[in-house]
């Protein structure tokens, strides 16, 4: 197994950089420096970015970056994927100096999304100042916070995620809009620290790339902050203020730039594994989170 301590970073892409800018330090509070070759670093704690964006003319998010612990754990996934037969790239020396890692390599499951493997951060240990405040992101240990792709390909996705890629089950949703058909199924899944879940995939195709990435801040304050940002700057609500039934989290749903959602949150449980028992919940949250309104 590859042994993925957290999601270190996600990359993605839009034609005009500008855009993400304002939208990194108006609204979620994140400050932005440019990254070798034409990028853009967005900050949320003392690593010198956790997203990376790009310039390209499809706006969509494309890679999600995952993060093992040392030069033996990179060493041991290579022969993990070798012997289980998933063909993997290096990355190039100019994507390595734009990850700011040690080394780099890209693949992709049976749903067509990319998935980069890496070790040894650079860190610069300057620390996180916030053009809108906010003290601080939830990240550490757990990772920059969890991401959700699309899985149209559900069961051989599901099994690359496990068996290849290490994850393991933290819960189900099955998602039943018509009575009359098979659910749509949306798993929840784990890797080697105490956030909820670090991955999901969700069974249906998504134009972006992503169904959504969460950001998590130490306070609801914080996301009440964020909401009337939001609303200042005129960004599309995907889904209203909510609290989620099975990782607790209370969020709100926004559209990024690169067209995918970004749930900004603050709550989520931190789960011991070990005492740990995976379930099927029924309704997506406690109360709130109306998606309706990211239809409108």
């Amino acid at each position: 197994m590859i042994d993925i301590r957290g999601l270190s970073y996600f990359v993605s892409q839009i034609e005009n950089l500008s855009h993400w800018q304002r939208y990194a330090e108006d609204v979620l509070g994140m400050s932005v420096t440019t990254a070798p070759g034409n990028g853009l670093y967005v900050k949320m704690d003392e690593r010198p970015f956790r997203m990376l964006i790009v310039e390209g003319t499809e706006a969509r998010y494309l890679a999600s970056g995952w993060e093992l612990a040392n030069a033996p754990a990179f060493e041991a996934a290579l022969a993990h994927l070798t012997a289980t037969g998933v063909e993997w790239q290096a990355g190039t020396p100019a994507e390595i100096e734009q990850r700011g890692v040690q080394a780099l390599v890209k693949l992709t499951d049976p749903s067509g999304n990319c998935h980069e493997l890496s070790w040894g951060h650079r860190s610069d240990c300057l620390p996180f100042v916030s053009p809108q405040g906010v003290p601080r992101f939830i990240t550490g240990d757990m990772g920059l916070g969890h991401t959700v792709l699309p899985a149209p390909n559900f069961d051989a996705t599901l099994a690359f995620a496990k068996d290849v890629l290490g994850f393991e089950l933290s819960d189900i949703f099955n998602f039943r809009p018509d009575p009359s058909a098979p659910p749509i199924r949306i798993h929840f899944l784990h890797c080697r620290n105490a956030r909820h879940h670090s991955l999901a995939l969700a069974e249906y195709p998504v134009p972006s790339g992503c169904v959504h990435v969460m950001v998590e801040v130490d306070s609801m304050t914080e996301v009440g902050r964020a909401h009337d940002r939001l609303q200042a700057h005129q960004v599309s609500l995907s889904a209203t203020l909510g609290q989620h039934l099975n990782d607790r989290m209370t969020s709100f749903y926004m559209k990024t730039p690169s067209g995918f959602d970004l749930e900004y949150g603050f709550g989520g449980l931190q789960v011991d594994w070990a005492e740990h028992s995976a379930f099927e919940f029924t309704r997506v949250s406690i109360w709130g989170h109306d998606f309706s309104v990211g239809q409108q």
